[in-house]
């Protein structure tokens, strides 16, 4: 019984793992602190896999573990981070080019890492994962006026720093 176990958490591990790198890539902003906190939500997942339902249920519950474990970062005290190249450079239009196409990466990516953690992990479950307010509250543990709130700033701060967002992702605030 417990090889057929490890072997279904081994598959899980080799069929999800890409997926929750990118979301967690999304949450941190930094590819070290996303191998960590997947490496943090595979581990908690691996201890509890014999208590899940069903292993279709594992990834859900990887992602919340990963969604949580962001939060209690959140919690700790804040050291002050200057990121190089501040000012974005700023592009409108659609093109073509793909160096323009680089560059409005790289602003939006600027951008995106220039948000609080708890505004880039709204972000990313309301507009990566499509979730709703009601179901990235509930994986944040937090409140939906929190996620409202934490989503309008951050919303507000990339029009701020990318004006042409709109013609990047048609973001028009929260839904």
């Amino acid at each position: 019984m417990t090889d057929a176990r490890d072997a279904a958490y081994a598959t899980f591990v080799r069929e999800r793992s890409h997926a929750l790198l990118r979301s967690a890539y999304l949450l941190t902003g930094d590819q070290h602190l996303a191998e960590d906190l997947v490496q943090e939500a595979l581990a908690r997942t691996h201890r509890a896999w014999s208590r899940l339902e069903r292993p279709e249920h594992a990834e859900a519950y990887a992602r919340k573990v990963m969604y949580h474990a962001q939060v209690s970062l959140w919690r700790r005290p804040k050291v002050a981070e200057a990121l190089p190249g501040e000012n974005l450079e700023r592009h409108g239009g659609s093109t073509d080019d793909p160096a323009e196409a680089t560059v409005r990466r790289v602003a939006l990516r600027r951008a995106l890492l220039s948000l609080s953690p708890k505004q880039r992990a709204v972000v990313v479950l309301r507009y990566f994962e499509d979730h709703t307010e009601v179901e990235a509250a509930q994986m944040l543990g937090v409140s939906v006026s929190t996620v409202k709130t934490q989503c309008s700033r951050a919303l507000e701060r990339l029009r701020g720093l990318v004006p042409d967002l709109r013609s990047l992702a048609d973001i028009e605030g929260p839904r």
